[in-house]
């Protein structure tokens, strides 16, 4: 039993550890993203005006309810409720489905009209606009692919609680995974407000 109990210690620390690397990783981006937009205020502030702020809304509302569900389902297994925690494991993943295809819809739209990196169209706009999109592709795909993982990695919980291979006294990796999906939500947290509603 103590060797399970230092298992699941250095698996927290492990987790934890690799919360803080992608910190570091989005966090040398953001002070990117400042210095920028220093240097190029209006260009940044009219290319924002370019952005769905409705969607950008209803995709942080999608990721605040996700957070909330994958955070029931940790609760849930601990009182031994498996059926509602694969159901807000489920929920989770849906969430983070309609997510990406709210994405998918919106950058669609940019390459409609031709803004996107490379694009003739973005290139007569000017140096300031190149910045802002670039940063704007670069860290909103770069969130949507830790999604992606997000949704692979709950998808292993799911079946691991389904087969009982994670219990209420055995659900370390349920709340890691619940660890890096709450990571996800703090990122787009921040990406949300710096690219849609700075003016």
């Amino acid at each position: 039993m103590s060797q399970v109990h230092r298992d699941d210690i250095g698996s927290k620390m492990g987790m934890w550890l690799f919360i803080f690397t992608e910190l570091l990783l989005f966090g040398g981006l953001f002070i990117t993203y400042a210095v920028y937009r220093y240097l190029h205020p209006e260009a940044f502030h009219l290319a924002s005006q370019e952005l769905d702020v409705p969607i950008g809304t209803i995709n942080t509302i999608i990721l605040l309810i996700s957070s909330a569900t994958i955070a029931m389902s940790v609760t849930a297994i601990q009182q031994k409720k498996k059926k509602l925690s694969l159901g807000l494991i489920a929920a989770t993943i849906i969430l983070a489905a309609v997510f990406l295809v709210n994405k998918y819809f919106e950058w669609g739209a940019k390459f409609d009209h031709g803004i996107f990196p490379g694009s003739e169209y973005l290139d007569q706009l000017g140096y300031g606009d190149v910045l802002f999109f670039g940063l704007y592709f670069f860290m909103t795909g770069l969130h949507a692919f830790h999604i992606i993982i997000g949704m692979v990695v709950l998808g292993f919980m799911y079946v691991y609680v389904k087969n009982d291979r994670l219990t209420h006294d055995n659900f370390q990796l349920l709340e890691n995974g619940g660890l890096y999906w709450h990571l996800v939500d703090l990122i787009w947290i921040f990406l949300f407000p710096l690219f849609y509603l700075i003016a």
